[in-house]
């Protein structure tokens, strides 16, 4: 793209323009789309979709990434609500059936007899045995199964009458319950999917950013416009009042508020927001302070507009660009917070997946040779606040308006 068509059109396609011209802002976009596009899908293409992903195997805790174990699944008992595609997306589906990793398995009669799991050169095997019916239907504990020569005759605990044969269950155990399942990234120290433990901790980190900044923007602008706007003794206490929020290290000041309103997932937005607005605050009284002045707002005055309106509705969509700006950067800085607060234990709560949790269960694998279970949480935060940085910097550069002033 030649430098007369970047500079053609409205500021904003002028800017839109130059933004696309720099290559590490459009990787820093790609990355935050395909970050966000992973976190919104979350549950319904990471391989453990019960809700926080939270389906623990011991047995298989801290196992290298690229094992494959063998799954004989066996019904629950009580059953399970069925979640609509959009309510498994946003908060998981538990499972029919529960999981149990074998070395191997066989049948015996009605019985099916495995082997859990371990590492069959230094301890003792164990092996547990299950009724085939209770493996493929919910049965209740106290139901009694019974046998007429080669079928079985139970109720389930869905009230369904079943005769079926021994040998149509082991088909459909052999078919539907015994599982291969791959963990790409390996299992943490609970034996949890770490790549489904990642993906759900994303949604934590840019759902903390984008809602921590809608508030310090909601708060910031209302502040700064109206000590901007009316001066006097209203901007004298708003920017003491900034001031002494700016004064107070933002940490402490987050957990400080933690402490007051309470730890977990919703409080975390609440008290990374409000430490968040004076940044706002400050840019947008001083462009009011300019814009205010202008003819256009003299024109509203004249016309008759009320206040509200002339700030609201003139001054304020004419200092987005800054604002745009510092949101970017303030979209990085909550999801250093959010982790930073995670991994002291005053952030958002187990069993809710959050990579600053995910460091501070594992940092002590580092001097181990699983270093990877506390390293590629740390990578995902810094790649994603390496992103929004790299954007905020490609913002500040195609909003310029003297670049977007120059149109010759």
């Amino acid at each position: 793209m030649n430098q007369r068509n970047i500079r053609e059109g409205s500021p904003w396609q002028i800017a839109i323009r130059r933004l696309f011209s720099d290559w590490l802002s459009v990787a820093a976009l790609v990355f935050i789309g395909i970050c966000t596009l992973l976190a919104t899908l979350g549950y319904v293409i990471i391989p453990d979709s019960t809700p926080y992903a939270n389906q623990q195997h011991l047995e298989l805790a801290t196992r290298k990434p690229g094992v494959k174990v063998s799954m004989v699944l066996i019904r629950k008992v009580d059953l399970v609500r069925t979640q609509s595609f959009f309510g498994k997306m946003f908060f998981g589906q538990d499972k029919d059936f529960s999981e149990i990793p074998v070395n191997n398995w066989r049948f015996e009669g009605d019985k099916i007899i495995v082997e859990e799991f371990n590492d069959a050169d230094k301890y003792e095997s164990i092996f547990n045995e299950f009724n085939i019916a209770r493996a493929v239907y919910p049965i209740a504990h106290n139901e009694k199964i019974v046998m007429v020569k080669d079928a079985l005759q139970f109720t389930t605990s869905d009230d369904q009458h079943i005769k079926t044969t021994i040998n149509d269950l082991r088909k459909e155990i052999v078919d539907k319950q015994i599982k291969n399942r791959s963990f790409i990234l390996g299992t943490d120290r609970f034996g949890r999917d770490l790549f489904s433990r990642l993906i759900i901790g994303a949604r934590v980190s840019l759902a903390v950013g984008f809602i921590a900044v809608i508030i310090s923007l909601i708060i910031g602008i209302f502040l700064g416009a109206m000590a901007g706007f009316f001066r006097g003794w209203l901007d004298d206490f708003v920017m003491w009042f900034v001031n002494v929020v700016w004064s107070v290290p933002t940490l402490l000041m987050v957990i400080a508020l933690t402490m007051v309103i309470g730890k977990g997932f919703w409080q975390i937005f609440i008290a990374v927001g409000l430490t968040m607005w004076v940044d706002v605050a400050r840019v947008v009284r001083g462009q009011v302070l300019s814009i205010r002045e202008k003819e256009y707002v003299e024109a509203g005055r004249v016309l008759g507009f009320s206040q509200m309106r002339i700030i609201f509705l003139h001054i304020v969509p004419n200092l987005l660009s800054p604002v745009i700006i510092i949101s970017a950067g303030n979209f990085a800085t909550a999801i250093l917070l959010e982790a930073g607060l995670s991994f002291l234990g005053i952030g958002v709560q187990p069993p809710i997946p959050s990579w600053g949790t995910m460091i501070k269960d594992h940092y002590g694998y580092i001097i181990m040779d699983k270093a990877y279970l506390a390293i590629l949480p740390g990578l995902a935060i810094m790649f994603l606040v390496l992103a929004f940085n790299l954007l905020g910097n490609g913002l500040r550069d195609a909003l310029d308006p003297k670049e977007l002033g120059n149109k010759k």
